[in-house]
């Protein structure tokens, strides 16, 4: 079934806007700074798989779920959207650990 994994890709990476948006963790609390540390991230994990496709590390497997667009030899459509997602997915995770974090230091102080 060709695009189910694209599907999942954004299934998956609004739920965790949802998330962001409902607790005000990444995107929400710092727009700016989420969304360049998302593009910077991207674009350096795109560069790490290009590299590894050029040195033949990284190959493009046959799959029914892709959508078969390639944005370059062995480069899928889904990759950058996985790499997005990986990285906004990091950066609320990260928000989520520091404000528990905070609230556990702030209730043993008290």
């Amino acid at each position: 079934m060709p695009g189910l994994y694209l599907g999942a890709l954004i299934l998956s990476a609004l739920g965790v806007i949802a998330i962001d948006l409902r607790h005000r963790l990444a995107v929400a609390a710092d727009p700016g700074r989420s969304l360049l540390l998302i593009a910077c991230g991207t674009a350096f994990l795109l560069v790490w798989d290009l590299v590894g496709i050029a040195t033949g590390v990284f190959v493009r497997g046959d799959s029914p779920l892709l959508v078969g667009i390639d944005l370059a030899p062995h480069l899928p459509l889904e990759e950058p959207v996985f790499l997005a997602f990986l990285c906004h997915l990091t950066l609320v995770v990260h928000a989520l650990v520091t404000r528990r974090r905070t609230r556990a230091r702030s209730r043993d102080a008290a």
